[in-house]
Parts: C-alpha cells; structure tokens; sequence
C-alpha cells in the first residue's frame, strides 16, 4: 500500500511517517499544503491520501472535493484532532472513505488504512456514536452564519448602541472616542453590512437579536 500524508504540521508528518513506515505501510511522500498535495497526487497517484482537516492554505474539505473533482479514484481519509460531527458528515458526503482521528493507537490506524485501501469505509471508533446518529437523522441543522461576523469587536458595540437609539455624539461620549472616529466606524458598518443608512442598521441588529443577546 502506497500512502500520502498531507499535513502541514511538519513534526507530526515526520513522526507519523516514521510510524507507518516501522509497520509496513510505504510513505510515497508526504506534503506540507493542500496544494502541494494536490500537485503530488497527479505525479505520484498513490493508493491511500491521509488527509490532515486543518490546514491554512486549504481546510481538508477543500483539497477532498478538488481530488474528486479532478476525476481521482483512489480513497482518501481525513484525519483530525476534532471529533466534529459536522466535520464528519461534510467529509463522508464529500467522498472520503475514512474519518480517522490522531489520537488513535497506531495499530487501530493501520488496520484502518487497510481496510480503507481494501474498499470500506472506516470511521474512528470513538466516533461511532456520532456516525449512528447521521445515520438515523438526528445530527440538528446547522446554524446560520451571522451577518455580524465580519464587524470588528469596536464596530460591534457600535452597532449595538445604534440599536439603543444613541446618536453619535452620545456614542462617542459614552466611549469616549471622537464624533469622527465613530462616523468612520459607522461608515464601515454600513459597508460591511451592505445597507445604507443608521436606522437600517439599527433595525437589522434589533431582528438577529442583538439586543437580547447582550441582555443575558
């Protein structure tokens, strides 16, 4: 079985390499990105990809669907620190044939790549709980995205006192900046939020519940 590590963490790489190595299992090469590990896949078509999730470059996800998109047949396993059950339904659906976890004996990850290799889909013990869960429907719907998650932690409390009906001038009193400074800062709000007045701004944050949320 011939296998590449993708990782860019680069201690780990080595070390798990060695690992799989002393047991049996041929380390083709191993990559620090996800581009890199796109590009040695081309070259070196290897039986297993061993696929790190958290990567700066490209997330796990990202390097999977690209390999598949890419018309790649071979079976690829994420492995990750985090057993995420979100993480591993995106994975699964996405074409992985393995969510293993880096805290597993090394005797039950070459076992798994093996199984792996022959065809099956493996998922790490420890998340065999969560796997019956996807499977009987009962993993709840993500949440939506916040349209606050771009906004500095500054503009956020800017945006909060426009939902309080603070006026700049109050604003910046109460935090003791310049009316300027909160101008500018309501100007990126408005930016960030694509919408072009205060009083929409105000009336978005009262209906995602802002206010509430700082109430608790």
């Amino acid at each position: 079985m011939r296998v590449l590590l993708i990782d860019d963490h680069t201690l780990f790489r080595a070390g798990l390499q060695g690992l799989l190595e002393r047991m049996g299992i041929e380390v083709i090469a191993s990559a620090g990105s996800g581009q890199e590990g796109l590009n040695i896949v081309s070259e070196k078509k290897p039986d297993v990809v061993l696929l790190d999730m958290r990567m700066p470059d490209m997330d796990g996800i990202e390097v999977l669907k690209k390999l598949r998109e890419q018309g790649e047949k071979m079976p690829i396993a994420i492995l990750t620190t985090v057993d995420d059950e979100r993480d591993l339904i995106e994975a699964l659906q996405c074409g992985a044939q393995g969510f293993l976890l880096k805290g597993m004996q090394p005797d039950e990850l070459v076992t798994a790549l093996q199984d792996i290799h022959e065809g099956k889909t493996v998922v790490a013990p420890d998340l065999t709980p969560i796997l019956a869960k996807v499977v009987q429907g009962h993993i709840p719907p993500a949440p939506e995205p916040s349209p606050f998650s771009e906004l500095t932690p500054r503009e956020t409390e800017i945006l909060f006192l426009l939902a309080e009906g603070q006026s700049n001038k109050v604003i910046a009193r109460n935090l003791d900046i310049s009316d300027g400074t909160v101008k500018l800062h309501v100007k990126a709000i408005l930016r960030k939020l694509n919408i072009h007045s205060r009083v929409e701004a105000a009336v978005m944050a009262v209906q995602h519940g802002m206010l509430k949320k700082a109430a608790k």
